[in-house]
């Protein structure tokens, strides 16, 4: 077998979480019951195996990199006996947690229920009843969930747990916390209550803007409200209603596959109620009067 660092593809100077990080992606990638009835694949997922199980060992690692045991854990020089690839007890290495990882879990993350309600085959081992998870739904408000928020939720009736809203949660997320549930796992959905002001628009927010007919014509800072509170923001002189100002950063906050958004800011020109604005606009207009519509090709 070649080199372990090779085979999990990292350094020899590699930290334990990186090297546990390759093995989960490798075994994900190449287990066989994604590739079944592949010799190539089935041989491919023992070598990855155990190159993990190898240099996830502090001590075989330690003896390896020295030199004293081969890539396969034999003393060098001294293979009788020993254990090779062909040979390699998928069922023992399944049942135990080596390198920090809890190898059952690992598939159960990786091969849940398929659309007909049963578990993936595993060609290693007899197949097992899942557990079944517990379905739960938290409501919470707009804010909580697009800053982020610490919960407590009960369950069952009875017991009582804290659980923390990731921010930038949207509408039907979901969190699952093993070990709570009744048999399996506890699936959290998020029930993300509606804003009075603010429209999600996938990462960025919408927010309407009423301003006056004098801050449209003549310009003006005006303050808005965002996530995080009131900011001040520049009405640029001659701005028409329906335009869209930006605030970089102002929509929901990084997540960890997810940039931040930003502020979207639609202008709505409110004309004065009544009264002498009214009186003035008017004489205005029979001086200055201007066709708004003389560029449309519906125009005549």
């Amino acid at each position: 077998m070649n080199d372990p660092y090779k085979i999990l593809g990292v350094s020899k100077s590699a930290s334990q979480a990186e090297i546990k990080s390759a093995y989960r992606k490798l075994a994900k990638k190449y287990h066989p019951d994604l590739n079944q009835n592949d010799k190539a694949i089935e041989q491919k997922f023992k070598d990855i195996t155990i190159a993990y199980d190898l240099v996830s060992d502090p001590d075989k690692r330690a003896r390896y990199d020295k030199g004293e045991i081969d890539a396969q854990g034999h003393e060098r020089g001294f293979h009788s006996g020993g254990r090779n690839a062909g040979d390699f007890d998928f069922r023992s290495h399944r049942a135990s947690g080596h390198g920090g990882i809890n190898v059952e879990d690992l598939f159960a993350e990786f091969f849940g229920r398929n659309k007909g309600g049963q578990r993936g085959f595993h060609p290693f081992e007899q197949e097992q009843p899942a557990p079944r998870d517990t379905a739960y739904t938290v409501t919470v408000p707009f804010t909580e969930a697009a800053l982020g928020a610490k919960r407590r939720v009960t369950l069952d009736q009875s017991k009582v747990i804290d659980i923390t809203i990731p921010a930038g949660t949207v509408d039907g997320d979901k969190l699952r916390l093993r070990g709570v549930g009744k048999s399996g796992a506890a699936v959290i959905e998020i029930k993300v209550q509606p804003h009075p002001y603010f429209k999600l628009d996938g990462r960025n927010l919408r927010l309407d803007v009423p301003i006056s007919l004098p801050e449209a014509v003549l310009g003006a800072q005006i303050h808005v409200p965002t996530l995080t509170g009131s900011v001040a923001m520049k009405i640029p002189k001659g701005t028409d209603t329906d335009s869209v100002l930006r605030l970089k950063g102002k929509g929901l906050p990084a997540g960890p596959h997810a940039p931040e958004g930003d502020l979207l800011l639609t202008i709505k020109i409110m004309l004065p109620p009544s009264g002498a604005a009214l009186e003035a606009l008017e004489k205005w207009g029979q001086k200055n009067a201007y066709d708004p519509r003389k560029k449309m090709l519906w125009h005549k």
